[in-house]
């Protein structure tokens, strides 16, 4: 089996590279690497926004599934920066959606917490209606929109807060902050479900292995504020700085979040027969990670 991974060089990406790896799985790991930036190893140039060039990519290296971690995910900036959001999250996946269903091989596509709009107080299902707060959202909702019109083998997995091994994130965020600082600010009225790259690779490839086509949420179980997450992650690395809980009114973001995005997993749980482990668990396995790599703890 060979597998296409776009958007390979991000966190998702890498973890799901390390776990086909694992598993034995041969995959064709690319990314968006705009001209005259260094490519890592390992890693070649598609731009999935192209079809020309993604239709003459997947000829000349054919493939038997794709999973698409290629992504937008700048919130803020998509609200002035439409055009790529909607371009990266809508007509990507579009492209990909047309060429998968051509090949008649299987897509994993991602998408986001942020489709719905926090207002239902409990954990969302797959079958809840999404209303979409932002530019952000709004093309990432799109995109799954045009893989349900173009192709009907796909995966379209939901996530939410995901944090690993790459780019930055919450995790790495607080972290950094509270090197230089004896006091942090953080919010306590956004709730989700903290999401480990780690565990998500493996329960991504355990969904496809199954074979049901479908929309699926996955993240670690339980659900917590960015305050209790901050909180957690400090007490961990032993700062001694004060930490103090505040709304969202606090920090103007010029993108709207949602106030509750957890995710329910029952769809995933009853292909899988399992649910992820919960938050603090991955939380506590990625900053021992993390620090393994030389990278500084308050300890």
């Amino acid at each position: 089996m060979m597998i296409l991974i776009t958007g390979a060089n991000g966190q998702l990406g890498r973890a799901i590279q390390n776990e086909c790896v694992g598993r034995g799985i041969r995959i064709l790991p690319t990314d968006f690497f705009p001209e005259g930036n260094r490519k890592p190893n390992g890693l070649t140039h598609l731009d999935i926004s192209n079809f020309v060039e993604l239709k003459q990519f997947l000829h000349r290296n054919p493939c038997d599934m794709i999973i698409n971690c290629a992504a937008y995910n700048e919130v803020d900036k998509a609200e002035r920066d439409t055009e790529t959001a909607f371009l990266v999250n809508g007509f990507g996946p579009k492209n990909l959606a047309i060429m998968a269903n051509q090949m008649q091989i299987p897509l994993a596509h991602f998408s986001t917490d942020y489709v719905f709009d926090g207002k239902k107080g409990s954990p969302y299902e797959v079958w809840d209606k999404p209303n979409p707060l932002s530019k952000y959202a709004e093309s990432k909702l799109y995109g799954e929109d045009l893989i349900h019109r173009f192709t009907n083998k796909y995966y379209i997995i939901r996530l939410s807060w995901v944090f690993g091994d790459g780019r930055t994130n919450f995790v790495k965020k607080v972290l950094e902050w509270s090197r230089d600082k004896e006091e942090l600010k953080i919010v306590e009225d956004q709730v989700s479900c903290p999401s480990y790259t780690v565990d998500l690779a493996g329960a991504v490839l355990d969904l496809i292995a199954a074979g049901e086509y479908g929309t699926y949420h996955l993240s670690n179980t339980e659900y917590c504020s960015r305050y209790e997450w901050a909180a957690y992650i400090l007490k961990q690395t032993g700062w001694k700085g004060k930490l103090i809980p505040v709304s969202s009114a606090e920090f103007l973001t010029v993108a709207k979040r949602p106030a509750f995005s957890a995710l329910s997993d029952s769809a995933a749980r009853r292909v899988l027969r399992y649910s992820l482990p919960n938050w603090k668990d991955a939380t506590l396995r990625f900053l021992k990670r993390y620090s393994e790599y030389g990278n500084h703890i308050h300890k």
